[in-house]
């Protein structure tokens, strides 16, 4: 099984952009990682909106 490619874009595209890092960089992250640093940003994000 694989992962969902429209996943993997939101995953790239959320990272890339709260990070501002290139694409190419994100792409070469392994999964585990890249979903860490997901999480980790939607807690920052939380935190910094009350949301948490």
């Amino acid at each position: 099984m694989s992962y969902p490619l429209d996943r993997l874009v939101e995953e790239v595209a959320f990272v890339a952009y709260h990070f501002h890092w290139p694409h190419g960089e994100v792409m070469a992250l392994e999964h585990a990682d890249r979903r860490r640093w997901v999480a980790e940003i939607s807690s920052i994000n939380e935190r910094m909106n009350g949301d948490a």
